[in-house]
């Protein structure tokens, strides 16, 4: 008998219990599956390469300051703000075909920017870039949204569940990307242009042989319109000026965030280890905080908290900066900032991904995660060109990073009351 035992504590030892980003897996559809992989695989290649652009076109090719910041602005506009268009062609014509074009482009873009030196031909290879990712990426973020809400439907547990899972695997790519690109660097920028591009050649062969030509309960809308509509969703877009100001507390990570970590370190290079922080608490925490709020707490409340933790960390720096310590000690506020705003995106990018099936208009989910992003892409927009004359001002350390604690504070009343009863008037 106690041989018996033995082996069976020894077996279960071996097996063990599964964990929660494991039984979540196992219980996702193959296209769902295919649509984390996807995610996994789009960070994977663009990070190989976009991390290293700013460099390349300075050094390599002899750019002036100013035109680099206008052809990354260029690629930023040409992804974000034309999200709206890639959601509006998937409710018309289907993720299959949207993806696909979305990865040609995106190809044919990295390919072109490995052998671009004129100046020209630098901007055109950005602009399809950007445009590709204005195509792929709300296709596959609206149909993640929609199966993650079948996947509640069928009784698996809440859909922000799935979201954490597709964003812990974009920011598993946004880790693993930089490293492979700086691998490639070795070589030199054209062979990691080339090495994206052969990753997005992958991704096109998984979909072309895996995604099913028609989902399930996905409904193409063939009229026009939506647009006037959506313009006059005022609880969607008070969603978009919330999600908006996050975007814009995130957007500190590359504008205030270097200044305070070279005042504190006297360079930047503690930066990559501070974005590896951020990169690896998604990883890993993402799917255990989802589970444990998700359990606790509704969309609205888990977005609300989410920004009260993004201003927390905005705070801890407005404090500690009069003291002006430097060295490790003056980085601690930079890595709290980090940390805390880093737990607000787990919460906040779930929820909001999963609200937006909620308050969209039957078949047009597409036009709505896609508007999600655009008109926060604006506010951001807006508020960084705010932030940057706020740095420059000469005010006193600790006040912009103190307004920009206020911002999120704010938006928080903007959130739209009872996201449970959009539940039930879209089940109805």
């Amino acid at each position: 008998m106690s041989d018996m035992f033995s082996r069976l504590l020894s077996k279960r030892r071996a097996t063990g219990p599964r964990s929660p980003r494991e039984r979540t897996w196992r219980q996702l559809s193959p296209l769902l599956r295919l649509l984390i992989l996807t995610q996994l695989a789009f960070n994977i290649g663009f990070f190989a390469v976009l991390p290293f652009l700013a460099e390349h076109l300075g050094t390599a090719i002899g750019m002036a300051g100013w035109l680099v910041g206008f052809v990354l602005g260029l690629r930023t506009f040409s992804q974000q703000g034309l999200f709206v268009i890639g959601g509006w062609l998937v409710d018309r014509y289907g993720v299959r075909p949207v993806v696909l074009v979305g990865c040609v482009l995106r190809i044919g873009g990295f390919a072109w920017l490995g052998f671009a030196e004129a100046t020209w031909a630098v901007i055109s290879s950005v602009l399809l870039i950007g445009f590709a990712a204005a195509l792929f990426s709300p296709a596959v973020e609206s149909e993640v949204a929609r199966q993650a809400m079948v996947w509640e439907e069928d009784g698996h547990g809440s859909r922000t569940r799935v979201l954490a899972l597709f964003s812990a695997a974009g920011q598993a790519g946004a880790f693993v990307g930089p490293l492979l690109g700086g691998l490639l660097l070795a070589v030199d920028f054209r062979t990691a242009c080339l090495a994206g591009a052969g990753v997005f050649v992958l991704v096109l062969a998984g979909h072309a042989w895996l995604m099913p030509r028609h989902i399930p309960g996905r409904v193409r809308v063939r009229d026009r319109g939506g647009v006037r509509e959506l313009l006059r969703n005022r609880r969607f877009l008070s969603l978009c000026c919330a999600y908006g100001s996050y975007l814009l507390a995130y957007n500190q990570l590359y504008l205030a965030l270097p200044d305070e970590v070279e005042r504190a370190a006297g360079s930047q290079t503690p930066l990559s280890w501070l974005f590896a922080l951020s990169s690896l608490l998604v990883v890993f925490a993402q799917l255990p905080v989802t589970r444990w709020t998700g359990d606790r707490l509704d969309l609205r409340r888990s977005m609300a908290a989410g920004l009260w933790l993004v201003a927390a960390g905005f705070a801890v720096v407005a404090v500690a900066r009069p003291a002006d310590w430097t060295g490790p000690a003056g980085l601690l506020p930079a890595a709290g900032f980090v940390v805390l705003l880093t737990l607000g995106q787990m919460l906040i990018v779930p929820a909001a991904r999963a609200w937006v099936p909620d308050l969209a208009e039957e078949g047009r989910i597409g036009l709505y995660t896609g508007a999600l992003s655009s008109v926060s892409g604006v506010i951001v927009l807006i508020g960084s060109s705010a932030t940057g004359s706020m740095l420059d001002a000469g005010l006193p350390a600790a006040v912009p990073w103190a307004l920009l604690a206020a911002v999120p504070v704010l938006t928080v009343g903007l959130l739209p009351r009872r996201p449970e009863a959009d539940t039930q008037t879209q089940a109805a």
